[in-house]
């Protein structure tokens, strides 16, 4: 599990740092995004906002961005975020996880986040993963592999 520090934003919106090995005994939801409000990262931040009760009593959930607090705070409340959000500013988690990847945009390569979710057991290996995801229908697939 791993012992990067990064700061973030608690469920209820207060400031802290987090390090996954802290979530140890708990299944976690860690899914990373690209940015905050923008259209994609906002409707799977809703996805996980709008079924947050029903991930909770199998994982904690966590979101992870290379945005700022500063930004994740306004995200938070535009948004009415109820989940962990982290700020990984300089991409070490990302890096950890293997979704700090270079992305060709109109033939501009630069590097970003590679949408994923991983599933992490208790002890904080990664017990399942998705790559590349699709936001749309996405939650609904992470639910259905909780609850099976």
């Amino acid at each position: 599990m791993s012992e990067i520090k990064l700061m973030g934003l608690s469920a209820e919106g207060e400031e802290r740092e987090y390090e996954l090995s802290g979530f140890k005994g708990d299944r976690v939801v860690l899914y990373f995004y690209p940015k905050d409000n923008t259209s994609g990262c906002t409707q799977e931040a809703c996805d996980f906002r709008d079924n947050v009760n029903r991930l909770i009593s199998s994982a904690v959930v966590i979101g992870v961005s290379p945005d700022s607090i500063k930004s994740h705070k306004k995200f938070r409340e535009a948004q009415d975020i109820n989940f962990i959000l982290l700020s990984d500013t300089e991409h070490l988690l990302a890096q950890e996880f293997g979704v700090w990847k270079e992305k060709s945009m109109y033939g501009r390569k630069y590097m970003g986040i590679e949408r994923s979710t991983f599933i992490l057991d208790k002890e904080g290996n990664i017990e399942k993963e998705w790559r590349n995801v699709k936001v749309k229908g996405h939650v609904d697939e992470v639910l259905e592999y909780l609850q099976a």
